[in-house]
């Protein structure tokens, strides 16, 4: 659904990501782990076409998402929910909702139904949702920024880092909507530092290590994998 191959970016003399590859198959949950700088982020800007690759390319169902066009990244269906939330602290809640909804501005009745589906995900917003978004709690900002991303009717959903600075219990109830929307169809390829919390809900991982994939396997091998436990889960 979509594939990665020998993906390769740079910014000037750094190279950011060496020959990536990696897959997310139809229906799947799957994990990036790594550290800050690992390149996880980079990963997302190319699959976003925000950055374009220095060498190799990434497609979905057979489509380039390599061109440097974010806008038809998602047309064809990849959505990005950016790591530090990135919204519009000003505007209301449903505002920066709606933002995300722009590739289908003119389909009023489907934006409506889409919005109250990330209500009924997240029952919060709908009680904040004339509220400032820069007003809420760490959490409730997540959930914005999530529901923002699927206001545009993703296929593939990529998450950067989505637990970052929340709590515990947040982080439980955040992943726990992420796997809501998994289910009702949407794969979801999911960057994180929190393993233990990601490895959760993953079918299946990968660790990256200083731009290239170092570990890959399914969420079991990964959670008994020496080196992935000494490394992030503490054991």
């Amino acid at each position: 659904m979509l594939e990665v191959r020998n993906l390769s970016v740079r910014y000037g003399a750094y190279t950011a990501l060496h020959g990536v590859n990696l897959t997310v198959n139809d229906g799947e949950i799957v994990v990036l782990l790594g550290a800050n700088g690992a390149g996880k982020s980079s990963l997302f800007k190319t699959l976003s076409g925000l950055q374009r690759p220095s060498g190799g390319d990434a497609v979905y169902n057979g489509q380039p998402l390599t061109l440097g066009r974010p806008e038809r990244c998602v047309a064809l269906g990849v959505s990005q929910c950016p790591e530090g939330r990135m919204l519009f602290p000003q505007l209301s809640v449903e505002k920066n909702l709606r933002l995300g909804a722009y590739l289908h501005r003119r389909d009023s009745a489907g934006n409506q139904a889409e919005l109250e589906r990330i209500y009924a995900l997240f029952p919060i917003l709908h009680d904040k949702r004339a509220d400032p978004a820069g007003s809420l709690s760490g959490g409730q900002q997540q959930m914005v920024a999530i529901g923002r991303a699927l206001m545009a009717r993703p296929k593939v959903l990529l998450l950067d880092e989505p637990s970052l600075g929340l709590a515990p219990l947040v982080v439980d109830q955040v992943f726990a909507a992420v796997q809501r929307v998994n289910e009702a169809g949407v794969s979801v390829l999911l960057a994180e530092q929190n393993a233990f919390a990601a490895l959760g809900i993953a079918h299946r991982a990968y660790v990256m290590e200083g731009g290239h994939v170092t570990i890959e396997g399914s969420r079991d091998e990964l959670l008994h994998d020496d080196r992935v436990r000494s490394a992030y889960l503490g054991v």
